[in-house]
């Protein structure tokens, strides 16, 4: 038998890996990702295609919004697999996940805007001896070492 006689399990809810690309606007290289990392689920044809169930797409919105506020793709796994039977997140799902994030991302915020602050005095100041830099020369501590550039980046 083909794949064409088979019945789908649930008839108008599934969708090849192709047409869950198109879509969702994620890269076929993408979902096979999300579906090693455990992310997303499918299930195979006997002619071993993926077929998907179409909540997917709102599952993988999830992730792609997730990602782009920068939460790791291992907390989104985990928030995913906390859901009771797998299912997709709804709405509250969201709202709990995304305040609890956004805690997260607030902390972020405040650590990433107190380095520019400490980095602001560095751009281009070209200095080798760094008796001034609070990043890489708290209170002039290398001053000990004597003069000349200590700490060199390549």
């Amino acid at each position: 038998m083909t794949d064409h006689q088979h019945p789908r399990p649930y008839p108008g809810q599934e969708l090849s890996v192709g047409e869950v690309a198109q879509r969702s606007g994620v890269p076929v290289s993408a979902l096979h990702f999300y579906e090693r990392e455990g992310l997303i689920h499918s299930r195979r044809t006997p002619g071993n295609q993926r077929r998907f169930r179409r909540e997917v797409l709102r599952r993988l919105s999830f992730i792609r919004i997730a990602q782009r506020v920068g939460i790791p793709l291992a907390e989104i796994r985990a928030a995913l697999d906390g859901l009771p039977d797998g299912r997709t997140p709804n709405r509250q799902d969201w709202e709990r996940l995304s305040a609890q994030w956004r805690e997260e991302l607030d902390d972020r915020i405040r650590r990433l805007q107190q380095l520019r602050d400490d980095f602001t005095g560095c751009i281009g100041c070209g200095c080798l001896s760094l008796d001034r830099c609070g990043l890489a020369n708290p209170h002039d501590r290398l001053a000990a070492d004597g003069p000349g550039p200590r700490k060199l980046v390549s």
